[in-house]
């Protein structure tokens, strides 16, 4: 970044500083990952340059006989990890992604059953606040109170009441394995379309390390960062029949020129994730959430749903009478980055919450497995107990750095420029 460093000094700094932020602090945002220098080399190539409105073949533009390249290979290798019939790569988000789907089969003011999100849905599986709220009829289904688990028996039956056009399954903030065939059967009972969101849960997917939404689904939206480790963006995946409709609305009905440098990322990270390493690496991303899990049930530290199945976990705060806000900052003051989030039944509001939401993801792509989790979970339960106790917050800090000076990121880049 050395041009960067002579033609923006402030932009250079804040970089340097989120560098360094990155490099000392124990990731544990469960949506975010560390991708590869090949990914971040790919988003920073001259495929930033190139305007290719349409798709391989049929574009607006003239000289896109490369990016095409480029396109067909993320599509291609996209369909090869999932078995789909067909890719769309150029979704800028996840949440595009939804929108795309909804887009293609709703109208104004139709009626879709979406995971309530308090219970682990996302904003756009029927937030009041975002458009799918605002433009659709949403009803919820959620979690028994007992188990915290999704009532799939509870699902069908509020299926039949509310005769949904479309079901959307998946979550931003649920631990266990979904059942999609389960999933699939409840909309069929009801003829109604069925749209799997993965993007938590796409790189174990991918490996074969959770149940594939892809035979069971209508459509298969995925953002391509999270576990699948690449760059920030969505994709969606869908039965051939719909193909044709989903492009037409992802361009030019929602989107213009694609971000073929993007695109050209998640072709890169597609290829990584169809390599034998990769699914070593979703083996470690879940074990190391298990262990996790079960470190800080063992600290005391309750759990929605006692554990795990994939890289995602939900402390319940309640039983130490703190919530998620005050738990957030002090995990950040000694340098563990997580985020507040609300747990089924949620007492407090969502800019309080009852809960933290962490994930395996990025620090197992540092190289962290279960013996450091042991001392993470350790650190957490150690800053619950002691956040108030400014001497004691000082060790914990030290601690983490400790912990993170033995598994430095980015090796091969030399930061004295970056």
């Amino acid at each position: 970044m050395n041009h960067v460093k002579s033609a923006d000094a402030e932009i250079f700094a804040a970089v340097q500083d989120e560098r360094q932020r990155q490099q000392d602090n124990i990731e544990l945002i469960a949506s975010e990952n560390f991708v590869s220098e090949a990914v971040m080399e790919t988003m920073g190539s001259v495929l930033t340059n190139k305007y290719a409105e349409g798709y391989p073949g049929r574009r607006y533009y003239g000289g896109c006989e490369h990016v095409d390249v480029v396109e067909n290979l993320a599509r291609d290798r996209a369909k090869e990890l999932f078995g789909a019939d067909h890719a769309n790569v150029q979704p800028h988000s996840g949440a595009q992604a939804n929108m795309a789907v909804y887009f293609t089969v709703l109208e104004h003011g139709d009626t879709v059953l979406g995971m309530n999100l308090n219970h682990g849905g996302h904003l756009t599986h029927g937030s009041p606040v975002n458009f799918s709220g605002k433009l659709y009829n949403f009803e919820e289904y959620g979690v028994d109170e007992n188990d915290e688990t999704i009532d799939y028996e509870a699902v069908l039956q509020k299926a039949k009441e509310v005769q949904p056009k479309l079901i959307v399954a998946g979550a931003s903030a649920y631990p266990r394995e979904i059942d999609f065939a389960k999933f699939r059967e409840i909309a069929d009972e009801v003829g109604a379309y069925l749209m799997v969101d993965m993007a938590h849960i796409a790189g174990l997917v991918a490996t074969g390390l959770h149940p594939n939404p892809v035979p069971h689904a209508h459509f298969v939206t995925t953002t391509t960062h999270k576990t699948l480790r690449g760059p920030r963006g969505g994709m969606i995946l869908c039965e051939e029949s719909f193909a044709k409709k989903i492009d037409k609305t992802v361009f030019p009905g929602m989107q213009g020129g694609p971000l073929m440098h993007i695109i050209a990322a998640k072709a890169v990270s597609f290829k990584e994730a169809l390599q034998p390493e990769f699914k070593e690496y979703s083996r470690q991303i879940i074990a190391n959430a298990k262990q996790l899990g079960a470190s800080l049930i063992e600290k005391g530290v309750d759990l929605v749903s006692d554990g795990t199945d994939n890289h995602l976990l939900l402390l319940d705060l309640r039983s130490k009478g703190l919530t998620g806000k005050v738990v957030e900052k002090a995990l950040d003051e000694i340098g563990i980055t997580t985020n507040k989030n609300t747990i089924p039944f949620d007492p407090e509001s969502p800019f309080v919450t009852s809960g933290i939401r962490i994930g395996t993801a990025a620090v197992t792509s540092r190289g962290f497995k279960e013996a450091e989790m042991e001392e993470i979970a350790d650190l957490i339960a150690f800053t619950l107990d002691n956040h108030e106790d400014e001497a004691k917050m000082k060790e914990a800090e030290k601690r983490v750095r400790e912990l993170t000076s033995r598994f430095p990121l980015y090796q091969t880049l030399n930061f004295s420029s970056i």
